[in-house]
């Protein structure tokens, strides 16, 4: 599927502003993935799809994390946490994307986790810096994600963890286990 074909695809499930986010993300992804020389095809389709299931219905939703095995966990979260591992199966039963890359892309692109991917980080990232956004401390995000995907992912998390501890959200456990596996990266490379 090429881009203008995956876009056309996404457009009817999201509104128009989601829309213009999933086109904006997708061209960060395609910098980013020519900057840290990752499969271009592969994160087109991630990027394009990575918001698929953001307004399908909750009680829709919750039914595909139980009858697809997801964590149950995801379920004692907030609903914003859901729509990218439902995405990833999505995408799957309803557009048979079967790339196992792309739909982990997918899937982890709002929470994170250890061992991420470059492609994951990359979706993760474009889905945080794209030129739409616009909040305190982004900039040095995006600056640092001209050279180091590692640190930029590392700061965008931090930053997200730092806005749910003040206003007292829960904290998804992969979301610290990103935190944390990207602190130890950083800290070896430092070494």
């Amino acid at each position: 599927m090429d881009k203008i074909n995956a876009l056309q695809t996404v457009k009817p499930h999201l509104t128009a502003s989601r829309f213009a986010h999933t086109e904006r993300v997708t061209e960060t992804a395609l910098v980013l993935a020519e900057r840290f020389d990752v499969d271009k095809e592969e994160t087109m389709l991630a990027a394009v799809f990575h918001d698929y299931a953001k307004y399908r219905d909750l009680d829709e939703m919750a039914q595909i994390i139980r009858k697809h095995q997801l964590p149950n966990d995801l379920l004692s979260y907030h609903h914003e946490l859901w729509h990218g591992p439902v995405a990833s199966i999505l995408v799957e039963t309803e557009l048979n994307i079967y790339n196992p890359a792309v739909k982990d892309a997918i899937y982890w692109h709002t929470t994170g986790h250890a061992l991420m991917t470059k492609l994951e980080k990359i979706i993760y990232l474009a889905d945080y810096i794209e030129p739409g956004r616009n909040f305190a401390g982004l900039d040095v995000v995006r600056k640092q994600a001209e050279s180091n995907l590692n640190e930029a992912c590392f700061m965008a998390v931090r930053n997200g963890m730092k806005f749910l501890l003040e206003n007292e959200r829960l904290i998804y456990p992969e979301t610290l286990n990103m935190y944390n596996d990207l602190k130890r990266k950083l800290e070896e490379s430092n070494s």
